[in-house]
Parts: structure tokens; C-alpha cells; sequence
């Protein structure tokens, strides 16, 4: 009998415990939504510095698909091919 009177005693403290934690949630909701859109609309220098790597990777691997094309196409029609400018034995 002593438990269940301390049980029914604690429970009004368990509920008041969740009540003010819901509230506390609710009045802080604001502050961490502007937060999170500013968070949104900026960009680190970590995240540029990554943005430009990755567009520099690409646009190499661009070049050289772009490279191995043109030599696969010199192979294929010599005929064709032109000595690229600035290219080992261009100009001679």
C-alpha cells in the first residue's frame, strides 16, 4: 500500500517534469528554426573549399575524356588529326 501511495505521489512531479520540458521545446522552437536558416543560407569556407574541389575534379575528368577522344579519333584518322597547339612535336 506504502508503494502505490508513493507512486501516485511522484506522478503529478513525472507530469509537471514532461509539461515544463514541452514548453521549454515550444518557447526555444523559434530561435533554433532561425538558426537553422541561417545555418541554410550561408556557406562555410569548408564547404566552398569542397564545392571548388569537386568542380575542379570534374572539369578535369572532362578534359581528359575529352583527351583520350581526341587521340583514339587521331588513331583511327591520322588524316584528320591536327597537332593540338602547344602539344609535344606541334608545329614542326
Amino acid at each position: 500500500m506504502r508503494k502505490v501511495l508513493m507512486v501516485i505521489a511522484a506522478l503529478p512531479l513525472m507530469a509537471t517534469g514532461a509539461c515544463v520540458r514541452t514548453a521549454w521545446n515550444v518557447a526555444t522552437l523559434p530561435v533554433k528554426a532561425a538558426g537553422k536558416g541561417a545555418d541554410m543560407m550561408t556557406t562555410s569556407a569548408k564547404e566552398r573549399d569542397e564545392k571548388y574541389v569537386r568542380q575542379q575534379r570534374k572539369q578535369a575528368e572532362r578534359d581528359e575524356k575529352e583527351r583520350r577522344e581526341r587521340e583514339q579519333a587521331c588513331r583511327k584518322h591520322p588524316d584528320r588529326c591536327q597537332a593540338e597547339p602547344g602539344a609535344a612535336g606541334a608545329g614542326r
